[in-house]
């Protein structure tokens, strides 16, 4: 069975093309800058060589047709035709409140989505272009909506509620959702599929930790807290968004720099976190050259991005009642073993010891860096959310085939 995986962003489309029975990547690359200048669709090949198409494209649909144009390519493509694609999986941001598993996309369930634009507004409706897209060019596929929200509809009610006046939730749905579902599930599973251990008698805590960063709370296999919120923006300082803040530091700094919701909005969401903090970069390459010549805000950065994780995974250790796995992963927690030994680092009381050796040693791959004798296994697990796409989207086929 071969299942496209579209993930749509804001001026964005990533593709993985997968055979299902040997969970091949047959194919897999995407297309940037969709509706502005110099956009292009870069792709690797099977050996690992980078080829960039240059082209026009407009919008959505023009950039999903020039991708199954080139799979189906004789130069680049690895099908014949598109009959060869069984079903497409789409990552869908926000699924609020009414999804709380992976769906196969109906009139229904896309009026759903719709409704959620309001609280997704950035997210939502470029997703919604790529379900849209793929309905016209090849409207006998099925496809599967996969929600980074969905995972985290566990949480109980007092870990979700704002102390804000109840009447607001039930007016606009205010209320902690969380993202990056999909890959907390995936990882967390995969770490049980690793150690020989059940999934769901677990107490997970999972680290996906980037430019962008969230950790959830997982017991006996369900989220029952995470760190982003309502928005992405909640929680651990990541490399533009500023992460937990006074909420009254809001108002005032409207006040004093005059500006409205809108410049808010941008200020916590491009203009804060490490770049903010440093005034060097978001990226964390960077950021530890400028600490190598002594940036003392880039240090500062640091050190809040670390606290901020070292603070998370005591409280969800507490919320948890001890913790048996520590997951590291994203661009950051898989790539990076200085961040992760500070981040453990004191942690010896709770059971986390790390082996600083194999930590050292271990960089984008699936490895357990923790002491023989700790009793959290800590573990480095590399996400793969297009999988994790993949195979819901063909267990819903074979569900709705059955």
């Amino acid at each position: 069975m071969n299942i496209l995986v579209l993930n749509c962003g804001s001026s964005s489309v990533k593709y993985k093309l997968f055979d299902m029975k040997t969970k091949k990547i047959l194919a897999q690359g995407g297309v940037d800058k969709v509706g502005l200048k110099g956009s292009s669709l870069k792709l690797t090949l099977e050996n690992g060589d980078k080829v960039i198409l240059d082209g026009e494209i407009l919008e959505y649909q023009s950039a999903i047709e020039y991708i199954l144009g080139v799979l189906t390519s004789e130069k680049y493509g690895c099908i014949k035709s598109l009959n060869e694609i069984d079903a497409v999986g789409h990552r869908v941001v926000h699924g609020g409140e009414k999804f709380n598993e992976s769906m196969l996309i109906t009139d229904d369930v896309l009026h759903k989505i719709e409704e959620c634009i309001e609280i997704a507004p950035l997210h939502n409706p470029p997703n919604l272009k790529g379900i849209n897209a793929i309905s016209e060019l090849i409207p006998n596929v099925p496809q599967v909506a996969v929600f980074d929200t969905a995972f985290h509809q566990t949480m109980p009610e007092y870990a979700y509620m704002y102390g804000i006046p109840y009447s607001l939730y039930k007016k606009y749905g205010i209320r902690k959702y969380g993202f990056h579902g999909t890959s907390h599930r995936y990882v967390a599973r995969r770490a049980c599929e690793l150690l020989n251990v059940p999934y769901e008698s677990q107490r997970i805590i999972t680290c996906h930790i980037g430019n962008g960063g969230s950790i959830a709370a997982i017991r006996n296999g369900k989220s029952v807290d995470t760190t982003m919120g309502f928005t992405p923006v909640e929680g651990l300082l990541m490399g533009t968004r500023s992460g937990d803040i006074d909420a009254g530091v809001l108002p005032f700094l409207m006040d004093k720099e005059m500006i409205g919701a809108s410049g808010i909005s941008t200020l916590l969401n491009k203009h804060s976190g490490i770049l903010g903090i440093s005034g060097v970069s978001s990226d964390m390459r960077e950021l530890l050259a400028a600490i190598e010549n002594g940036n003392t805000q880039a240090i500062l950065a640091l050190n809040m991005y670390n606290y901020r994780i070292k603070k998370y995974i005591g409280a969800y250790a507490a919320a948890l009642g001890g913790v048996d796995i520590l997951i590291f992963t994203g661009g950051v927690g898989e790539n990076n073993a200085l961040i992760r030994f500070e981040v453990c680092s004191n942690l010896e009381f709770m059971g986390i010891a790390v082996n600083e050796d194999i930590n050292k040693a271990t960089r984008a791959e699936e490895k357990t860096i923790s002491l023989e004798n700790s009793h959290t296994k800590i573990m480095v697990i590399p996400t793969d959310e297009e999988l994790m796409i993949a195979s819901d989207t063909m267990a819903l086929l074979e569900i709705s085939l059955e």
